[in-house]
């Protein structure tokens, strides 16, 4: 049974869980910040998506993000309940450290900020998971001690389709960014166990050849695969997305394939026609 009145589940917007899903598990959301042609939007409140890339093309900039403000985090872990936050991996993103600067000087003993060590719809896990055993009735220690456990075990692999927006927001050099446009290199990317960004393998030509490598790492995990949910988490084009979780249902027939947009900090980083293959282990 949902104690919403003791344990409140907090996350950031950068977890691209669907509405669908936050309402479900009674998910609260702080959003980050994306900024682009002077003005100022609350991820997945202001902005979508298809509205950031649209932006791209009429200003003819990239987009700039940030953290939540601090009072947006003291705004959300306000008492009287205990909250339990989970937020993007500190080696992407300053959001963990503004939520641990909100708590300072509260009174009490009440919320709990994890470091997801991961992104998008890998931290979705987590912050599905710390729901669920909020409704069986976990307390917010056994919460945070079974997503440290779980952290190790997640697979987070995408792969972009330019490197140009990496290297506006600093995630690449300027020397890959070349050569990965004059090649045609298209990096699969996976988070590290440090929760920092890492370079799996670097595929030359088309966009279907990347994604078998994290096809092949899918396959390759089976016998330790969790089955019972997978996501595919994107910015891509509905054809190419049918057919790559085509391939992930023939490869592991897991339980349920869930299927979310990438909100628009993540897009505002990996930029259009990214395909995120994300899961975890047993």
């Amino acid at each position: 049974m949902r104690r919403p009145e003791l344990i409140k589940i907090v996350t950031d917007s950068t977890v691209d869980l669907s509405p669908e899903l936050i309402q479900e598990y009674g998910i609260e959301i702080v959003p980050l910040v994306v900024e682009i042609g002077g003005k100022t939007y609350q991820d997945r409140i202001e902005i979508t998506q298809q509205r950031l890339f649209e932006l791209v093309k009429e200003v003819g900039e990239l987009p700039k993000t940030a953290a939540p403000s601090l009072g947006a985090f003291e705004e959300a872990f306000a008492p009287p309940e205990e909250v339990v936050f989970i937020g993007i991996s500190t080696g992407l993103s300053a959001t963990v450290q503004t939520a641990r600067m909100a708590t300072q000087g509260m009174e009490g003993d009440r919320v709990t900020v994890i470091d997801s060590k991961n992104i998008s719809t890998g931290a979705g896990f987590l912050v599905l998971m710390a729901a669920r055993m909020r409704d069986q009735g976990a307390t917010r220690q056994e919460i945070e001690q079974a997503v440290h456990e779980a952290i190790p075990k997640l697979r987070t692999r995408f792969v972009i389709d330019t490197l140009r927006y990496l290297y506006m927001g600093g995630r690449c050099s300027a020397m890959e960014s070349i050569v990965g446009s004059v090649l045609k290199i298209r990096p699969v990317i996976e988070i590290q166990p440090d929760g920092t960004m890492g370079v799996a393998a670097k595929v030359r030509g088309a966009r279907k050849k990347a994604h078998q490598v994290m096809l092949d790492a899918l396959a390759d995990d089976l016998s330790r695969l969790d089955r019972r949910r997978i996501f595919v988490t994107h910015t891509a084009s509905p054809e190419d997305i049918a057919a790559f979780v085509e391939q992930v249902e023939r490869i592991a027939s897991p339980d349920e394939i869930t299927v979310t947009l990438a909100g628009s900090v993540v897009s505002s980083h990996c930029g259009p026609d990214t395909i995120g293959l994300l899961y975890m282990l047993r």
